[in-house]
């Protein structure tokens, strides 16, 4: 299998953006702009690990600070 292989469809991964939600419970974070590797075919989305990393920071700030509701962009 090719490295830019799907392996859910065979398709072609290319870089691109997505938007990353977080529900939890009684809170709602938003990344929007968030760096994946995405398939041209069907649609599935990978994140890389670091980036991985920050959106666990994020959310994890989020819920310390007991926020109801946060949109933020990576952009």
């Amino acid at each position: 299998m090719r490295s830019n292989q799907c392996p859910v469809c065979d398709g072609s991964k290319q870089p691109g953006r997505t938007t990353f939600t977080a529900d939890l419970g009684e809170n709602l974070v938003v990344v929007r702009h968030v760096p994946a590797t995405i398939c041209e075919q069907c649609g599935e989305e990978w994140i890389a690990n670091d980036v991985a990393k920050l959106l666990e920071e994020i959310v994890a700030k989020a819920r310390q600070e007991h926020r109801q509701f946060e949109v933020l962009s990576l952009a």
